[in-house]
């Protein structure tokens, strides 16, 4: 008797196809109020609803949206000396032009599409003012301020500046408009600012009616700041100087612009790690944040610059 073998052929298990992120939540953030006498600003991050775990690593988003400032004969608006540990700002200008100056021997000013990215780590001292030509003269100013927490390990390590010019920031071309990576990957072009951990900061404009996916990790947090106009992703509406909060369940984000539409697209690894927020400095206990304290208070912040009178 003869026996036939047949060999059978496992049928074929289809790829998930990758999946769109659900809008989670809109913010409005809070009421504007003034940070020092330079800068009016709307919080958005910390926002009511949202724990920190959900945009780490961001700490703090401050929009300014257009404002006009009156010329001033003398003086410059802003904040004056101030200390910060643990973590990182990091300015965005967009008109108007700001000035920063620490007492770890940076200096810089920055004008539209300029970005400023400053570590304060084991400690900082520093001002920001608006630029004194843009004093004397006034206009138009816009800006955007966020805090980059540090991980535990970075924390303590030195201070350090990083000045990008908007001539530094590649621009990505796409269907409808415009993608700056400031830090991050977006169709394979990085952006230059360096980070401690995995970070996407993309400064996108798009013409009303233009559709845009963000590819990201799917373990990345991810919010979204409406900085003018309307977009839309799976049927949620953000708008003009609204957050918009998207869940980790997708690879990427899918964004319409409604109308001509000015957005920042925020992602990053979440540090998964205590956080213990006092005023100007971050860590991650309690005996940490008085350690800070004490140490500014009795000078290992360092000196202030022998000229004090303000930035340039």
């Amino acid at each position: 008797m003869s026996t036939t073998t047949q060999t059978l052929t496992p049928p074929t298990v289809p790829h998930a196809l990758p999946r769109a992120r659900t809008l989670e939540s809109v913010h409005g953030g809070g009421p504007f109020h003034w940070v020092g006498d330079g800068f009016r600003v709307k919080t958005l991050v910390p926002s009511g609803g949202v724990s920190q775990e959900r945009v780490s690593p961001f700490l703090l988003l401050d929009h300014h949206p257009p404002h006009h400032y009156p010329p001033l004969a003398k003086g410059q608006r802003g904040v004056g000396w101030h200390p910060h540990r643990g973590f990182e700002t990091v300015t965005l200008a967009f008109e108007g032009n700001v000035a920063h100056r620490d007492n770890a021997g940076h200096s810089g000013v920055i004008g539209p599409g300029d970005v400023q990215w400053m570590t304060a780590a084991s400690g900082i001292l520093h001002e920001e003012y608006h630029e004194h030509a843009f004093s004397r003269r006034g206009g138009v100013f816009e800006m955007l301020q966020v805090w980059v927490n540090l991980p535990r390990a970075h924390k303590r390590a030195a201070p350090g500046y990083q000045p990008i010019t908007a001539a530094q920031i590649p621009t990505v071309p796409v269907e409808g408009g415009t993608v700056r990576v400031i830090a991050g990957n977006f169709n394979d072009t990085q952006g230059p600012a360096r980070t401690f951990t995995p970070i996407s900061m993309l400064d996108v404009r798009l013409r009303a009616g233009t559709d845009l996916q963000v590819p990201l990790p799917k373990h990345h947090n991810a919010i979204v700041l409406v900085a003018s106009g309307r977009v839309t992703s799976g049927g949620e509406t953000a708008t003009e100087g609204e957050l918009a909060l998207f869940a980790n369940d997708g690879e990427f984000l899918s964004l319409r612009a409604e109308t001509d539409t000015h957005l920042i697209v925020l992602a990053g690894e979440p540090l998964r790690e205590p956080i213990v927020h006092l005023g100007p400095f971050v860590m991650n206990s309690q005996r940490e944040v008085l350690q800070a304290i004490h140490d500014f208070e009795s000078g290992k912040f360092g000196e202030l610059p022998e000229d004090t009178a303000g930035a340039s």
